[in-house]
């Protein structure tokens, strides 16, 4: 039902999961473990599956929060539950306050959970490549700052998502990460087919994530394309799907 990351899991007073697709109520095209409030799942059963990842977290359904994501580079700070009609668009959440599970929906996005063990401060981010290449990564180091983490002791970890040799781009898409920083030709390698290259999201990641001032870094290594644990918005493209299912990775500071 939810996988962990070795450097978090080894944090004392923390919890975390990387949810996979199982576990949950939700039938067809969404089986099982649907977490997206988006998706055009069963909201009956969506909420279900949120309370079986909030129980896991240790946390009440109302205390398992997921912004309204955009894509964008923004962060916001949570100190309360919210609800559903009142979920900010922004694409990472960063809090303190202890038992306030904060997390990101993903199917094929990177995301990534964030603490500073020595100030308590935890923060999640959802970035695709729109929200990498824009800055994100750095908003939510940045909104965990004014929360009185210290970015240098800042613990990482990224997520299942779709890898590079599941990630084929069109030449427009490379011109874009061309355009913003030339050394960003490392991240592509050529594909078999013409004017298309294959796109190394998490490699992207982690350096956005180093160069921000995080070395303490771990990753899952896990590709959501190949991977029948997980939803992948690619994957339902491919398959003629109308939809598909999100994922929720969440993190949450326990109790003193």
């Amino acid at each position: 039902m939810t996988l962990g990351s070795p450097l978090l899991s080894a944090i004392s007073g923390l919890r975390h999961g990387f949810f996979t697709r199982d576990g949950g109520v939700s039938e067809g095209i969404y089986e099982s473990l649907n977490g997206g409030i988006g998706s055009q799942d069963e909201a009956s059963r969506v909420a279900e599956n949120r309370r079986r990842m909030a129980a896991q977290l240790g946390v009440a359904p109302t205390h398992l929060l997921t912004a309204f994501q955009i894509h964008s580079a923004h962060a916001v700070a949570a100190a309360a539950p919210w609800d559903g009609a009142s979920r900010p668009r922004a694409d990472a959440i960063v809090t303190r306050t202890e038992g306030l599970a904060i997390g990101v929906t993903a199917a094929d996005c990177g995301p990534i959970l964030f603490v500073d063990p020595r100030t308590r401060v935890i923060g999640a981010a959802h970035a695709g490549w729109k929200g990498a290449l824009t800055g994100v990564l750095e908003s939510t180091i940045d909104a965990m700052e004014k929360l009185g983490a210290e970015r240098a002791g800042i613990v990482a970890a990224i997520g299942p998502l779709i890898r590079q040799h599941s990630y084929e781009v069109g030449g427009e898409f490379v011109e874009r990460f061309m355009q913003a920083d030339v050394d960003n030709a490392e991240f592509f390698i050529p594909s078999s087919r013409e004017n298309h290259a294959m796109f190394d999201l998490a490699g992207f990641i982690r350096m956005r994530l180093e160069n921000a001032g995080v070395l303490m870094i771990d990753d899952t290594g896990i590709d959501t394309y190949s991977d029948e644990r997980f939803y992948s918005y690619r994957c339902s493209v491919h398959r003629g799907e109308p939809d598909y299912g999100r994922h929720v990775h969440a993190i949450v500071l326990e109790g003193e």
